[in-house]
């Protein structure tokens, strides 16, 4: 079995971290912050998984699960509050959620 080099495994997490933060930070539909945000996530488990075949390790496969687990639990949460913002804002604009007031 062929396996993918340490050096390029780890540079497209790392273009598929900076892509998710480039999301991050350029949007303003919630949406589009929760998927760049598991982009984040899914090229961190992406560099665990190199780093885990590289030293023929299932530690990275492993942490990947976690990763997967976390990543999942914050779709969930995060989709609530999304409709729950929209049911109240009607908009899914993060500029215009920073106008709350306790």
């Amino acid at each position: 079995m062929n396996h993918v080099p340490l050096e390029q495994g780890l540079l497209l997490a790392g273009m598929l971290f900076v892509l998710g933060l480039a999301g991050l930070l350029a949007r303003r539909n919630m949406i589009f912050l929760l998927m760049s945000l598991e982009i984040m996530l899914n090229a961190a488990g992406l560099a665990f998984v190199v780093a885990g075949a590289k030293w023929s390790a299932p530690d990275g496969q492993v942490m990947f699960l976690f990763v997967l687990t976390m990543a999942s639990a914050e779709v969930a949460v995060g989709l609530a509050l999304i409709l729950q913002l929209y049911h109240h804002f009607h908009t899914l604009n993060a500029d215009s959620v920073s106008t709350m007031r306790g």
